[in-house]
């Protein structure tokens, strides 16, 4: 049974995921999730924007399904589950678009690092973020322990990791766990305004910026920085106004 749904609002792709009772994430979803990025990866003529959102209340994406974990550890899962978790947080990455996590509710544990793995953050004032692992006898699998550093700081994300306590929403942007919290009542249509400014621009030009930023987090500063002067090069070639100095 399909658990997401994709929308299109002009250059924007919604992607709504909705598994009742608690919106957690099992293998199922995440292979769809993979594959609904990797045809979208394939749109950008069409899609200069990819975000994701929740579609029950209160809940953007909670933690993964304890039934497909326990499965994995006895053996029982498959290659293409076992690998499902990497596949869609490579694509979120990697996808030429901006991706674009829309959180109205609870983000925890594999939810929380599907937020992490977008390329922007945008919360409800009620959102919370959690890494509960610890309290479980676990750590972060899905890249939490590693995102959640890079993005606030090492001090901050251990603090957060260790305790698992929940972050909300303004702690979130004070720290930098997220990029703007929206106070619309309709959060999603708020959403889409707010990302409206990043889709408005040309489509290449976003997806160099994506492309560099990610590989200016992954690289040595060396490194980054020429593909940043790569890109940077390709764009102005490719821009007629800018060749001809109009």
């Amino acid at each position: 049974m399909a658990t997401w749904t994709s929308d299109r609002f002009g250059p924007v792709a919604v992607l709504t995921f909705t598994r009742k009772p608690g919106n957690f994430m099992d293998f199922g979803s995440m292979i769809q999730l993979g594959a609904l990025l990797e045809d979208l990866g394939r749109q950008a003529d069409q899609v200069k924007v990819v975000v994701l959102t929740g579609g029950l209340d209160d809940r953007f994406i909670d933690h993964a399904e304890l039934s497909d974990l326990a499965r994995a550890g006895a053996g029982l899962a498959t290659a293409e589950e076992l690998g499902s978790w990497s596949r869609a947080l490579r694509l979120l990455e990697e996808i030429p678009q901006p991706t674009v996590a829309a959180v109205d509710g609870l983000a925890s544990g594999g939810g929380n690092e599907i937020a992490l793995a977008c390329t922007l953050r945008a919360a409800s004032p009620r959102s919370r973020f959690q890494q509960p692992e610890a309290a479980a006898g676990i750590i972060p699998g899905g890249g939490g322990s590693v995102r959640l550093p890079r993005l606030i700081g090492p001090g901050r994300a251990a603090e957060a990791i260790l305790t698992g306590r929940l972050v909300h929403a303004e702690e979130a942007l004070r720290v930098g766990w997220v990029n703007t919290v929206l106070t619309d009542a309709d959060f999603v249509a708020d959403a889409l305004r707010w990302v409206g400014a990043v889709a408005r621009n040309p489509g290449p030009a976003l997806y160099a910026a994506k492309h560099s930023v990610v590989a200016g987090s992954r690289l040595p500063f060396g490194d980054a920085i020429t593909t940043e002067r790569r890109l940077f090069g390709e764009l102005t070639a490719d821009n007629e106004a800018l060749s001809s100095g109009s």
